[in-house]
This record gives C-alpha cells, structure tokens and sequence, in this order.
C-alpha cells in the first residue's frame, strides 16, 4: 500500500477521535520537505497535558513483545501506543457485548 505525502501541516485535518487519527496515519506519511521546513509550536498551539494517564507494568513474553513492536512499526506508530490502541478497542467491544455502552 502506498502512503499519501503530507507536504504542508494545513493537509492534517483538525479534532479527529483517535480512532480517526490512527486511520489517518495508516495511510499518511509526512514527507522530507515538511520535516525540514517543520518549525516548533508555540506553547498556545500545543495540545493540553493529559493529566489522568497512570503509569503501569505490565509483563508479556518476548515473542508478543516483538510481534507488537514489528507491527507497530509497519504503522509508524510506537509500540505503547499502538497496545494502548488495541486495549481500547477490544474493552469498547467489551462493554458492548456486556450491555455496558
């Protein structure tokens, strides 16, 4: 699959859901020039602190461990994140079967 180039920050679109942001960055890729034309957000442009994000341990075999981080890098994505995604969606499917949502 070919990625789309992204050349200018006005191509990313606004407030989407993080279900939406992942779909997006599957298969959007940010090119040379923008990186080297990239300059630093003032402190108004950056997102809030997430103040609520708690941090864990958590213990898995080394085989998943680099399964998930092989996939994580086909998506461009870090592997704690690419999990934190997976956990959400499998929990929202969850509490969907459970009557829960």
């Amino acid at each position: 699959m070919s990625m789309k180039p992204i050349n200018n920050p006005n191509e990313v679109p606004q407030n989407m859901t993080d279900k939406e942001s992942a779909e997006y960055w599957d298969t959007h890729e940010l090119t040379e020039d923008f990186l080297l034309n990239a300059k630093p957000l003032d402190e108004s442009e950056m997102p809030p602190k997430r103040t609520d994000a708690k941090t864990i341990t958590l213990r898995m075999d080394a085989d998943t461990l680099e399964r998930l981080q092989k996939v994580a890098e086909m998506k461009h994505k870090g592997y704690q994140t690419l999990l934190k995604q997976f956990v959400n969606e499998r929990l929202y499917e969850e509490e969907k079967r459970m009557h829960i949502l």
